[in-house]
């Protein structure tokens, strides 16, 4: 048996290769194929559309899949979100999708929109947000280069965005947020109700968890004498409490911490001055919680 897995292609392809990766399980694609091999014999990938993952994973195509809960929310499938995976095409954060006009327009609102044209690819979700504020509109849906229709093809966009550079880029102003979204793991019903299935499933969050939970952070090793452990201790702030470890020479303890890489640079120099020794910053693959 073994568990069918979508993995997003396009603009998440690369983020969600490499973030398997860290978590331990190597994917392996060529541009030819939607198939992707994996070092566990046991989960056989493909390569969907973000937007199409909740269609397969809700009938059974596949038994799991990693996608972003706009489309979730979009498709209107019942499926089951297994875990949320803070990452995105460029950080490590979620995405928002923004009503936007342009720069020089007079539209400062949604309500200014009444009887204007809106283009996006998320189009349920723009109709019940116009719907919610009793705003008609015309929605039409895009398929692509969303930013480049205002105001000529369209009066406002409803586009995603992480930055925002693509939109002021395109002298477009937003004027509202329509939605908020992050990358999910789900899965189909049926299939996580099998054991086998479920298992595999938990344990693929747990790994990725873990890794994103490490971007950005540090592993630090030191050792300080008992009557400075206070001193240092105070400089470290812990993920959870650091690790206090007794040495051979019982004036000395090792403390074992976590911390964030950018901390790094202002952290070390107060623990040597702390009177700490054997300072060792180290990667992290993974946090599991």
């Amino acid at each position: 048996m073994k568990l069918r897995l979508g993995i997003p292609n396009v603009s998440l392809q690369d983020a969600t290769i490499a973030l398997f990766l860290r978590a331990g399980l190597n994917v392996n694609t060529t541009s030819r194929s939607y198939t992707a091999t994996t070092d566990d014999p046991e989960v056989e990938c493909m390569l969907i559309r973000a937007q199409e993952m909740a269609r397969y994973v809700s009938n059974g195509v596949l038994d799991a899949g990693i996608t972003g809960m706009d489309w979730v929310v979009e498709s209107g499938l019942d499926v089951r979100a297994v875990a949320s995976l803070n990452y995105s095409k460029q950080s490590r954060g979620n995405v928002r999708w923004v009503l936007a006009v342009p720069e020089d327009s007079p539209y400062k609102r949604a309500e200014d929109l009444a009887g204007k044209v809106i283009a996006t690819e998320l189009v349920n979700v723009t109709t019940r947000y116009f719907e919610a504020r009793n705003v008609p509109v015309k929605i039409e849906f895009s398929w692509g280069a969303t930013e480049i229709k205002p105001p000529t093809l369209a009066d406002a966009i409803v586009e995603v965005t992480e930055t925002g550079s693509s939109l002021r880029a395109n002298r477009l102003r937003i004027i509202d947020d329509v939605m908020v979204s992050g990358t999910q793991l789900i899965a189909n019903n049926t299939a996580f109700e099998d054991e086998f299935k479920r298992t595999k499933i938990e344990h693929l969050a747990l790994m990725l968890e873990g890794a994103i939970a490490a971007q950005g952070r540090v592993g630090l090793m030191l050792n300080v004498r008992k009557n400075d452990l206070a001193a240092a201790l105070a400089v470290l702030p812990a993920l959870n409490s650091p690790t206090v470890s007794p040495l051979s020479d019982g004036e000395w303890v090792a403390v074992n911490t976590i911390i964030e890489e950018t901390a790094a640079w202002t952290i070390i120099p107060r623990l040597k001055a702390a009177n700490a020794t054997g300072i060792v910053e180290y990667p992290l693959n993974k946090v599991v919680l």
